[in-house]
């Protein structure tokens, strides 16, 4: 099983939609491995987004991930990493399609509820970066003999 994490952004949080973006993901099938309500401060903020250092939205982004807290998840089932992407919809959200999560519920992209790891080398940095290795579990459900082949 692959595995992937999810960020609830703070507007997520502000607005009352964490649990409704989670149950989105829940019920594409994908199973919960971890889960944490935490409020990220700006060491971790900058770690996460190092990439985006020196681009012009660079401080607002830091300064927005860290005003409330978050609930950072690990996902995990057959191509975790591409089925969150298509669930949550382009970064952009007036760009993503109608159904996704981002298309149904966010305006603006510096306001879009939630990130997604873009591969499966970055879910393996990103995730190392919010739990430890004893944090995240495996278990079988029963409902995974419907949802994934060959677990019967």
């Amino acid at each position: 099983m692959e595995r992937t994490l999810v960020l609830m952004k703070p507007d997520a949080m502000q607005r009352g939609l964490a649990g409704e973006v989670l149950s989105r993901l829940e019920r594409r099938g994908l199973r919960i491995a971890a889960l944490r309500l935490f409020q990220m401060d700006e060491a971790m903020a900058r770690r996460h987004y190092g990439e985006h250092e020196g681009k012009p939205f660079y401080e607002g982004l830091i300064s927005y991930i860290t005003a409330c807290p978050i609930i950072a998840a690990v996902l995990e089932g057959s191509d975790a990493v591409e089925v969150v992407r298509r669930t949550i919809g382009a970064t952009n959200p007036a760009e993503a399609e109608p159904g996704t999560i981002r298309g149904d519920l966010a305006l603006e992209t510096g306001r879009n509820l939630i990130h997604g790891s873009d591969s499966p080398e970055s879910a393996k940095r990103e995730i190392a970066l919010f739990f430890r290795e004893d944090e995240l579990h495996s278990y079988a459900r029963d409902v995974d003999r419907w949802l994934f082949e060959g677990s019967d």
